[in-house]
């Protein structure tokens, strides 16, 4: 038999890990238009999120969310455990408009307004506070550990952790009412889950945003993963002009580059400077772009120095560049088979959601028949059957009720038929129904129940039983 050939290897090989080891990112701040925009959107959410717990409407807090009383109470609205469809009709509204928005102008949510994003961005402005720019930040942690670094150090963290423990504090107060939480807090009451619930959330918070920052984009975020089936070629993205910028180099102002060869680009590198992914937007389009435009803002700045057009880096599609596109054919491009799609799907999940939150009853009946006695003779030898109703009240003022039944012949109610149920709560209502032997066939017989507020005939349900003879 033959020898197998001895492959042979290079002298030189390369080792490729599959793990990259963490270089840490020192973004460079930077302002613009773009910057401003974000700005706008961090004030504006947090503003909602920290103060939306503090409102009162009803004299009540006006978004709540009470896990202990299973109810959700969102300005004017009440909704109970049976009103989950409106949940799932909220998630599902919320994925095509992120699907949308991603269609159209790829990942704004997450350069604007991803709580990621978002507190990263805080935390950033608490350390540029602290420790200054971005060279500040390298030199102070190249120095050795003594007493100005550790007050330094020390006094960021502190800031960090506390405005994180606030973050977890209401987050909790979505769940139980400011008011009692604030209480617990002051005594020292507070129960095991919101504490588990401030610091878990608070921790994270923390962490996130104060060391892993683009590492959660970058490996963490399942959006990024995603997002490229989302995409297409008229999707608005941030990119850079090659054609423009090509070939890279610097030059001194006033010099023409097409003379010098040199494209636009000056190659100072402040586009990955200020990129808080650390990512260099002129080698394309890369999973790890958040489309924050930061590297918009700076690039534009570098241009009026130099005495060049705006738009070396720019929100623009793979067609504009391939095509060269005026910013106008780029806005006729949006309209395309995807986005009516998911238009069009959007619009119908909200109009029907909204139409039957709109013409929503504000109550609703559970009814129980009581099987311990399936049925009993009265003592004018007609038929009893005994229920349970659970009613009910989703509005917040009282009703009165008046409940009555029908389906067999001679059907009534014995014994009381109103019952008051306070605002927002259930009530349960015991009651009787009577009839006589011979008003059905042995067995269940199909009845109905009818129950509707006194003073708002609008305001009534009718539920099915079952009525057993004997």
């Amino acid at each position: 038999m033959s020898q197998p050939e001895t492959s042979v290897l290079p002298e030189k090989t390369n080792q490729v890990s599959f793990y990259e080891k963490r270089r840490k990112i020192y973004a460079k701040g930077v302002r613009g238009i773009f910057d401003n925009w974000r700005i706008a959107l961090v004030i504006f959410t947090q503003i909602l999120f920290y103060v939306t717990p503090w409102l009162v409407w009803n004299d009540r807090q006006a978004v709540l969310l009470h896990l202990v009383e299973r109810k959700f109470y969102i300005f004017g609205l009440v909704f109970w455990p049976q009103d989950v469809i409106y949940l799932a009709a909220l998630l599902i509204v919320s994925a095509y408009a992120l699907f949308l928005v991603t269609a159209i102008a790829g990942r704004l949510f997450c350069g604007y307004a991803c709580p990621q994003t978002v507190y990263t961005q805080m935390f950033m402005w608490i350390e540029n506070w602290i420790e200054g720019e971005r060279n500040a930040r390298i030199k102070l942690d190249k120095a050795p550990l003594d007493a100005r670094k550790l007050r330094i150090k020390g006094t960021k963290h502190l800031l960090w952790a506390l405005l994180s423990l606030w973050t977890g504090f209401t987050l909790v107060c979505y769940f139980t009412p400011v008011s009692e939480l604030m209480a617990s807090v002051r005594t020292g009451n507070l129960s095991g889950w919101e504490t588990f619930w401030i610091f878990f959330y608070g921790g994270f918070t923390y962490l996130m945003a104060g060391f892993m920052r683009e590492q959660v984009c970058k490996y963490m975020c399942p959006y990024a993963r995603f997002q490229s089936v989302m995409f297409d070629p008229d999707t608005l993205i941030i990119t850079y002009d090659p054609e423009r910028g090509e070939t890279r180099g610097a030059r001194k102002k006033g010099v023409d580059p097409k003379a010098a060869g040199l494209g636009d680009c000056v190659d100072c590198g402040l586009c990955v400077q200020v990129c808080p992914t650390g990512i260099d937007i002129r080698n394309g389009l890369q999973y790890e772009c958040i489309g924050c435009a930061a590297c918009i803002d700076v690039c534009d700045q570098v241009m009026d120095k130099v005495g060049l057009p705006r738009g070396l880096v720019r929100y623009s599609t793979e067609t504009a560049m391939t095509r060269h596109l005026t910013p106008k054919e780029i806005v006729s491009h949006v309209i395309r088979p995807r986005i009516l799609l998911y238009t069009a799907i959007l619009v119908l999940i909200t109009g029907l959601a909204a139409w039957f939150l709109a013409h929503r009853i504000p109550l609703k009946v559970d009814i129980i028949r009581d099987r311990s006695t399936l049925a009993r003779e009265a003592d004018d030898g007609s038929i009893e059957n005994v229920y349970t109703l659970q009613i009910m009240n989703t509005e917040e003022q009282p009703h009165r009720y008046k409940v009555t039944v029908d389906g067999l012949p001679g059907a009534e109610i014995a014994g009381a038929s109103e019952v008051e149920v306070p605002a927002a709560s259930l009530q349960a209502f015991n009651t009787v129904v009577r009839v006589a032997p011979d008003a059905g066939k042995q067995g269940a017989n199909p009845i109905h129940f009818e129950i509707a507020a006194a003073e708002n005939a609008d305001i009534k349900v009718r539920e099915k039983a079952s009525f057993l003879l004997p």
